[in-house]
């Protein structure tokens, strides 16, 4: 049937890898010109009275419909195919492939598969929703055509990222993710550092010990003048003030994410669902102590971690690699991965993780523990890569744009972009505008203004979104062929490790 389907529409691609047959009934994705469609196709038109929603046609020997790929349509999709449903992931080496543009998602399943790594696909942080005017909803949905689209059945997660409310809880719960990451940076007490002596103690002494369930004394007690021995490493001996000084900056961290935790749990008892915790966001690294005093805090108040993400030492900035000392960074990870074992072996979270390639080899030389990275903002760098080749008037017009948005857009960043050091158009053939992805400055620019970009928020900005859509239309092979690559060489550091 669908030989006699790609007869009667020849100008119409049809995706070979989503081909599915069920009970008779064909279900594939085509492109018909620069949009693609659910086809559901059957002999019978009886077999196609189901709950998609779409156009009905007739051909030689049967009948099919052809339906939008909405969210009405994804959603009987996941109902139909259980494959094209987030699961947990649980503590297997795994990928976050954060797709701001909703149209990533394939390329992505292309690298993830020459990998054991599992993939999360739908992965969005509020901050990001809100800058896209994009809903959670759209962004589960465009990873669950990209499944469809990609016969793929290995599993996939969906991250609610950077959650911080139980509101946020309830809209990722509602739009069927599975993995919910806690970031409780508010409540982190950064000029601990700051106080004395007397407001330490007062500090610590005003700690919610009914909540931790515990007394000071006691965690006292617990945590100093002893020699913590881990499975590879040891955490020396320190004193009560470093105690106190950790619990004043973190005290608030367990209990808020005891709190949501709670919530989610006790909210949506039968919700599959698995937990990472952030605390990248601050000011100096996570020491081992700290790491192992939230850890074993948490432990206690029985909040299992899939993943938690420490403030490593050097700078995770967005968009390009580390800076730091490597050395520095391997010797702390193996203590973080020491830490991670002995409380249930959860995995270390890397944030700000697109293009960090030297911190993947670092990692994948180890051959130790598990891993989860972060990525997002470097898909819609390859995208503009697509952009530059393909529509150079169009990519000018962003990076004037973006060049201009940076000292407001990147308020909420930690960066060093500078755009003063770009060349300026009249400087630049079209031939080497490709070349600026892969200049520091310039990524980081393009980078961090993706939300003045896509959101049109002014007349200049209101048809970027739409141009840039049509451009990675017109150009889907080399957009996918971009993208490939770029995964590529972020995932193959590990492969050896796998």
């Amino acid at each position: 049937m669908i030989q006699k389907f790609k007869v009667s529409y020849p100008n119409r691609k049809i995706y070979e890898e989503s081909v599915v047959e069920d009970e008779g009934v064909f279900f594939f994705i085509i492109r018909d010109e620069l949009e693609s469609f659910l086809i559901i196709l059957s002999e019978s038109k009886n077999n196609l009275n189901s709950s998609f929603e779409g156009a009905l046609n007739q051909l030689d020997n049967g009948y099919y419909l052809k339906c939008p790929k909405n969210s009405h349509n994804a959603n009987t999709l996941r109902d139909r195919f259980p494959s094209t449903r987030a699961v947990l992931i649980g503590k297997n080496n795994s990928y976050g492939l954060g797709d701001r543009l909703g149209n990533a998602g394939v390329a992505h399943l292309k690298s993830i598969r020459k990998t054991s790594f599992k993939p999360v696909l739908a992965q969005q942080s509020i901050r990001e929703l809100q800058r896209t005017n994009r809903t959670a909803q759209e962004v589960m949905d465009a990873a669950t055509w990209a499944v469809f689209q990609s016969g793929f059945k290995g599993g996939f997660g969906a991250d609610g990222d950077h959650l911080k409310t139980e509101k946020d809880i309830d809209l990722m719960v509602a739009a069927g993710y599975t993995m919910f990451t806690i970031d409780p940076s508010e409540y982190v007490v950064n000029s601990v550092m700051d106080l004395t002596r007397d407001e330490l103690q007062k500090e610590y002494s005003e700690l919610p010990w009914g909540t931790l369930s515990t007394t000071g004394a006691s965690l006292l007690e617990t945590y100093s003048r002893i020699d913590i021995q881990l499975k590879s490493g040891s955490i020396e001996r320190v004193s009560e003030e470093v105690v106190m000084s950790s619990m004043v900056k973190y005290g608030r961290v367990i209990t808020h994410t005891k709190k949501l935790s709670d919530y989610l749990q006790n909210s949506y008892p039968n919700h599959s669902a698995e937990l990472e915790l952030s605390v990248d966001e601050t000011d100096e690294p996570t020491t081992p102590f700290e790491h192992y005093l939230i850890a074993s805090e948490l432990d206690r108040l029985n909040v299992e971690l899939v993943s938690l993400a420490p403030r490593f030492c050097g700078d995770f900035e967005k968009g390009i690699d580390f800076k730091g000392d490597l050395e520095q960074f391997k010797q702390e990870y193996k203590l973080h991965l020491a830490i991670a074992e002995e409380f249930g072996g959860y995995k270390l979270s890397i944030h700000s993780g697109s293009d960090k390639f030297s911190v993947y080899e670092a990692i994948g030389s180890l051959n130790m523990g598990a891993v989860h990275v972060k990525t997002a903002g470097t898909s819609y760098l390859e995208a503009l890569r697509t952009v530059a080749s393909a529509d150079p008037v169009l990519f000018r017009e962003i990076l004037e744009y973006s060049k201009e948005r940076f000292e407001e857009d990147k308020k909420t960043y930690h960066i060093t972009g500078r755009p003063s050091d770009i060349p300026s158009n009249d400087e630049l053939e079209d031939q080497d505008l490709i070349h600026l992805l892969d200049d520091d400055d310039a990524r980081q620019v393009l980078h961090v203004t993706f939300g003045s970009v896509l959101s049109g928020i002014d007349t200049i900005s209101a048809s970027f979104k739409d141009r840039l859509m049509q451009c990675l239309k017109m150009n889907e092979d080399l957009y996918e062929m971009n993208l490939e690559n770029h995964f590529d060489k972020h995932l193959s550091p590990f492969i050896n490790s796998d």
